[in-house]
């Protein structure tokens, strides 16, 4: 008899998450203390056993160094997945004018160096480097 899709998934995620915990060299208790769950249930994750809350793999991954998207996309939970949208990346623009830590001088600069480079550009090609034709 097959094997539930849900529970395979589960089992996926558990062991991305045990993986991950040892590499990062964390002990069970020190991930617990990290992420402010339980030793028990977070052995219970890993085992496949439990299936998180949106807020305990945000907290797993962020005491592991990583975005709960990324997690879910290494368990292999966000492939192949239809109907999801995601927002697309902030621009080179955007992240500039948002980024706290910028003067606004310093926006206006970067903003500026930022679009002399683009301005004038073709398309990137992918491949081995080319250079551009003189006109």
């Amino acid at each position: 008899m097959p094997e539930n899709p849900a529970r395979t998934q589960l089992l996926a995620l558990g062991e991305l998450i045990r993986a991950q915990r040892q590499q990062a060299e964390l002990t069970l208790r020190e991930l617990a203390a990290r992420t402010n769950v339980s030793n028990p249930y977070l052995s219970q994750i890993e085992r496949g056993l439990h299936e998180p809350s949106v807020r305990v793999l945000k907290a797993i991954a962020g005491a592991l160094n990583l975005s709960a998207e990324s997690l879910l996309q290494q368990a292999g939970l966000l492939e192949g997945e239809e109907g999801v949208t995601r927002p697309p990346p902030p621009t080179v623009e955007d992240a500039v004018k948002a980024d706290p830590r910028l003067s606004p001088d310093q926006r206006a600069a970067l903003l500026s160096v930022y679009r002399s480079f683009i301005e004038d550009s073709t398309p990137p090609i992918k491949g081995p480097a080319v250079k551009k034709k003189k006109a």
